[in-house]
């Protein structure tokens, strides 16, 4: 295994993040193949050229933009078929371009900030992948032949089961439910145990698991699906991807859940006013989301522990785009029990005519220069970590520990980024790296200047920064065990100190990359063992899943109106 940092150079060297210098080698992809290899983008005549040599083909010339940043592989939003697409600094943003020769050009914006974009990429990483690949496909068949496959390059690390895709709300902008589709996909226990030995199996070992759907608390035996992942398969992290109807209805239920080992709520939470409820749920459904956290706030007191929230709004832009520091402070008055936010902006299916999209695209970037005006500058856009930044702390972890312990959280460095911050008495935010320097901690983790517990210990005082000691001194011991026990433990007693901001945005037809595919570290584990990442699957794999392990619905499961009556 590579040490900390030496992987780093090999995937980044040479490769220039600037529009403005030529000649200049970027990432790129052979015209013929496809295959992944550099690329020089130089001037030929009144044109420019980008010039690829694949040890298969041999040196190919296309005429590109000038602006273009990176060569990838995406997906014709239509047909999809496999076809090249440009990333090219425009205006101040990174936009995607790509052409069909059937269905015609396609234009989508990635990031609406080309500055943050190039700042990631600074992070971005090629992971060892899993040990045993559960098949064995090329990266030319990506992303139609899933498994994972030889040619993925992060392990899991979060999973998602579909326990059914029945629900109890029937949103307008939904169409993922058996009310509609017209069956049900509902594993059994016996299927379900199987999907959990894949991922025990699995290699670096997935610990933190999530029950999705559909509506997953529709099924009354879901806390029984998770004593079983906890106690007899050893998941250390639950969590219940859920819209709180049944949480803010039945108290009892809830209590179930909580007693069976349930970490943590990920909870549907589009506002604090009505609009984006009768927009994206065709209701308000606000006051179950009120409801829902005092009922968990109730179990915790009744039992004396429970799971922890973390609000996930769906942002689309002009709907609840100005909500976004009204969540944060929110999360922030209630952090007994709110344990983060999680923004997801949203994504498109179907057909969208060109102007809709540029309307109505809302990047993390923008999500970055809102949090930043709406909290009045608490949090800024320099704030901001890309998940794949922390690989040479896990690095750090797995070399010095149990490396099959350990994800290398090798993601694409747009998939994902975080904040944490500190909630003081009054409310007041305080991101983590105002007291700790957190950008010059994973430099040094970065550079292997950290490769012991006593090197840990010997930087860290020299990266608090005094004038904020005070609000530094609850957290350092927390820290310290982040990085000389190494345990989940000690990672969970630091986020009892601090509210995590995080972002993720899932792609679509229009801005779909192969290359944050094969960097997925998000994946569905399925009933024929295998594991499929988030956005293929929902893009692709979904309804072929669904379809084969499905029954006919009954007619006692079919309803109308929005929000199901109470059983």
């Amino acid at each position: 295994m590579k040490f900390v940092g030496e992987s780093y150079k090999e995937h980044s060297e040479g490769l220039t993040l600037s529009e403005d210098v030529l000649p200049r080698k970027i990432s790129a992809i052979c015209p013929i193949c496809f295959e992944y290899l550099p690329g020089t983008v130089k001037k030929k005549g009144n044109k420019t050229v980008l010039v690829t040599v694949c040890p298969e083909h041999g040196e190919q010339e296309v005429e590109v933009s000038s602006n273009i940043l990176r060569r990838t592989v995406s997906l014709c939003p239509v047909c999809h078929k496999r076809i090249p697409a440009d990333l090219v600094g425009e205006d101040g943003k990174l936009v995607m371009k790509k052409s069909c020769d059937e269905h015609g050009e396609f234009e989508d914006i990635v990031f609406s900030d080309v500055s943050v974009w190039k700042d990631f990429m600074k992070d971005f990483h090629t992971g060892n992948g899993v040990k045993v690949p559960i098949t064995h496909r090329t990266a030319r068949e990506c992303p139609f032949d899933c498994g994972l496959c030889n040619e993925h390059k992060s392990s899991t690390v979060l999973a998602l089961m579909d326990v059914t895709n029945r629900c109890n709300m029937h949103c307008p902008i939904c169409f993922a439910n058996a009310n509609d589709q017209g069956y049900v996909y509902e594993p059994t226990m016996e299927q379900i145990r199987k999907m959990y030995q894949v991922l025990v199996d699995e290699r670096p070992r997935c610990y933190s698991l999530m029950m999705a759907g559909g509506e997953p608390t529709v099924r009354n035996d879901l806390p029984e699906i998770v004593r079983v992942a906890k106690e007899e398969y050893g998941f250390k992290e639950i969590l219940i991807a859920s819209n709180a109807v049944r949480f803010s209805r039945d108290y009892e239920f809830t209590k179930e859940l909580a007693k069976a080992g349930a970490s943590t709520i990920y909870m549907q939470f589009d506002g604090l006013t009505p609009k984006p409820y009768m927009v994206a749920r065709g209701f308000n459904a606000f006051p179950i989301k009120v409801k829902a956290i005092e009922n968990l706030r109730k179990v915790r007191k009744d039992i004396g522990y429970g799971p922890n929230i973390v609000l996930v709004p769906v942002l689309v832009k002009g709907v609840n785009d100005d909500q976004i520091g009204d969540l944060i402070r929110f999360a922030a008055k209630n952090k007994d029990i709110v344990a983060g936010v999680n923004f997801q902006p949203v994504s498109f299916t179907g057909r969208i005519n060109r102007k809709k999209l540029k309307e109505q695209r809302f990047t993390v970037t923008d999500l970055f220069h809102k949090m930043e005006e709406q909290t009045d500058g608490a949090i800024k856009v320099e704030d901001w970590v890309s998940v794949p930044a922390l690989v040479p702390i896990l690095e750090y972890l797995r070399v010095s520990r149990n490396p099959d312990d350990y994800p290398e959280l090798s993601i694409h460095p747009v998939c994902g980024s975080g904040v944490y911050v500190i909630v003081g008495d009054n409310g007041e935010l305080t991101p983590l790296n105002r007291i700790l320097d957190v950008k010059k901690l994973l430099e040094l983790f970065k550079e292997g200047k950290i490769k012991s517990k006593k090197d840990f210990l010997l930087h860290l005082p020299k990266l608090i920064k005094l004038r904020n000691i005070g609000k530094a001194k609850p957290l350092m011991g927390a820290i310290e065990k982040i990085f000389t026990e190494g345990s989940y433990r000690a990672a969970a007693e630091f986020h009892k100190h601090v509210l995590f901001i995080g972002d993720m945005h899932f792609q679509d037809g229009y801005d779909f990359d192969e290359e944050r595919i094969q960097r997925c570290g998000i994946h569905y584990v399925i009933p024929d063992g295998r594991l499929i990442p988030f956005c293929s699957y929902n893009l692709i794999h979904r309804p072929l899943v669904e379809k084969e392990f499905s029954r006919p619905i009954k007619d006692s499961e079919k309803w109308e109106g929005l929000l199901k009556p109470t059983d």
